[in-house]
């Protein structure tokens, strides 16, 4: 009895164990367990996903102040010219516009329309119109119907007396056959009438009167039509006579002429543009006797005006944007917006911009052009202040604004500059028995210029490097230059120092968040990939624990099914 006992109280701790292990493991929540595990191994990446985020922010802002500087750069750019050189007049002052005034019973404006390429003499003209370049047109017989079959049929050219024309060329022959109309003739002469310089048209003169006219595409020259082959196309057409002659010209050819400064000047076009270099007349009317038009060539000051306001346009704007990055929010840090606050860049950007345009050119400011700050910093035009300038302080104006070299000879003259120009250079230029420039040296000192030709080069990696000039001397000499940098040749450089696409300190900034944004991704995509992998093996590995709790549990039912059949 007591070995009996024994037994069945030991088998029914066995159950009790058993029974509590099987219950414990059906609650377990592997899915939570793996996914609690993977999470802490993408904390990391977290961490990551948020410098790309505040490096995206950063780049985004960069990138719309360098917008910004580059509208601000585009802006200075009319004002000092695009090009480094000297010999070139692309700047704002160098624009010139040509001022009308009609004397007599003439409006200038209808008469004529001046343009005058920048860059050109000053200077004030006398013009009369005496006689507009006109084209021929002449007209055929009158038909009854433009959309009938004229029956004729051959082969005819056209062209203008006096125009040349390739050796070869065969374009202007026209070929016409029987079941043509009128309109198609039309047709068949306009296809050609580039080359040939004669057009064609059917004029309706009534509902039962049809006329073609042939017009001459250019003024001064007279149209020549000649039968080739077949039918005379235009003597059938009543355009020529039985001797070749128009049957009925409308308009005759005729040259433009003008006096220019009491010299008469006869030309095949009413657009004429080699009288005075750089001057073109594109002449509307004639002029009555004893009336004419002043033609006054001056600086664009209309040009210089809205070149002015487009610079504070540009600067405001980048102001605005910059305010944005300095505001401070309720809690005392930085605005959500101001990406950034604080930022060095910025800042030392911001204070070389207003150092530019602080610069003092003989005595003379930016309240020169009417510029000043407002409480904000923004800059305001006083446009009577510049008005009053444009009119009588404009030499002023130009100094203040642009680069000005100053030199002892008149044969060197400066190709290119660079942003970082001396104020004084003097060279000592070497010029052998030929004529040719041999050595040029700098205070004594050799090797900071080369010479190439008539080109003398700074020496990539001196300071000299980018100036270039072209000597045209034929002698030895010492030339002395001082060189003055105005507000806009200044704030230019400081803006495209930044804002400069290729090697600009932006680019430059956006460049390397860009390739540490790459650097990050590729860590974040490792992290990730190392988490998915840990996935897979605690899944893996959380499955042999459920399936080896599944055959426990099937054995222990077993084992109790056992226990129960035995009772």
């Amino acid at each position: 009895m007591s070995v009996t006992d024994t037994t069945s109280t030991a088998v029914t701790t066995t159950e009790t164990v058993y029974t509590a292990t099987a219950n414990a493991s059906s609650d377990i929540d592997w899915d939570a367990l793996i996914e609690a595990a993977v999470l802490q191994k993408e904390l990391p990446a977290d961490t990551i996903e948020t410098k790309i985020e505040e490096n995206e922010a950063e780049i985004a802002a960069y990138e719309e102040m360098q917008s910004l500087l580059q509208d601000m750069e585009d802006a200075l750019d009319t004002i000092r010219g695009t090009g480094d050189t000297l010999t070139e007049s692309d700047d704002v002052f160098s624009v010139r516009e040509a001022y009308l005034t009609g004397y007599g019973d003439v409006t200038a404006e209808s008469a004529v329309v001046v343009t005058a390429d920048d860059g050109v003499d000053v200077a004030t003209y006398q013009l009369e119109i005496s006689q507009l370049a006109t084209s021929q047109k002449v007209a055929g017989d009158v038909y009854a119907d433009s959309t009938a079959e004229v029956g004729l049929s051959g082969t005819f050219t056209l062209e203008l007396d006096g125009a040349e024309y390739d050796e070869d060329e065969t374009a202007s022959e026209i070929t016409i056959t029987e079941d043509m109309s009128l309109d198609e003739i039309v047709e068949e002469i306009n296809l050609v009438s580039d080359v040939s310089g004669v057009s064609a048209s059917v004029i309706q003169v009534s509902d039962t009167e049809f006329q073609i006219v042939l017009s001459a595409t250019e003024t001064g020259q007279d149209i020549v039509m000649s039968s080739v082959s077949g039918d005379d196309i235009g003597q059938s057409l009543g355009v020529t006579d039985s001797s070749g002659a128009f049957t009925s010209e409308l308009q005759s050819s005729q040259d433009a002429i003008i006096i220019v400064d009491g010299i008469e000047v006869t030309r095949d076009s009413n657009v004429i543009d080699d009288v005075i270099d750089g001057l073109t007349f594109s002449i509307y009317q004639e002029t009555s006797d004893d009336d004419y038009i002043s033609v006054e060539v001056a600086q664009s000051l209309t040009t210089i005006q809205d070149a002015i306001y487009t610079l504070v346009d540009t600067y405001n704007a980048y102001r605005e944007w910059a305010l944005t990055q300095q505001e401070v929010s309720s809690s005392g840090g930085a605005s959500d917006d101001a990406v950034l606050f604080g930022d060095s860049t910025m800042r030392l950007a911001n204070s070389s911009i207003a150092s530019s345009l602080a610069t003092i050119i003989d005595d003379e400011g930016m309240s020169l052009l009417g510029l000043s700050y407002d409480s904000s910093n923004y800059l305001e035009v006083d446009d009577d202040t510049l008005s009053d300038a444009l009119l009588n302080n404009l030499d002023a104006m130009e100094s203040l604004l642009l680069f000005d070299m100053e030199t002892s000879s008149s044969d060197l003259a400066l190709l290119a500059r660079n942003t970082s120009m001396p104020e004084e250079l003097s060279l000592d230029i070497d010029v052998d028995s030929d004529g040719n420039v041999s050595n040029v040296y700098v205070d004594g000192v050799e090797g900071l210029f080369e010479v190439s030709g008539t080109r003398i080069v700074g020496v990539d990696g001196s300071i000299y490097d980018g100036i270039s000039f072209v000597f045209t001397g034929t002698e030895s000499q010492t030339v002395d230059m001082t060189f003055s940098s105005g507000l806009a040749e200044n704030l230019f450089n400081v803006v495209n120092q930044y804002a400069d696409e290729d090697d600009g300190v932006l680019t430059e900034i956006i460049t390397t968040l860009s390739d540490q944004n790459t650097d990050y991704e590729e860590e974040y995509d490792s992290i990730i990939s190392d988490a998915d992998d840990y996935r897979d093996y605690l899944t893996e590995l959380y499955a042999s624990y459920q399936s080896a709790i599944e055959e426990a549990e099937s054995d222990l039912e077993y084992l109790e099914a056992l226990l129960s059949s035995g009772d």
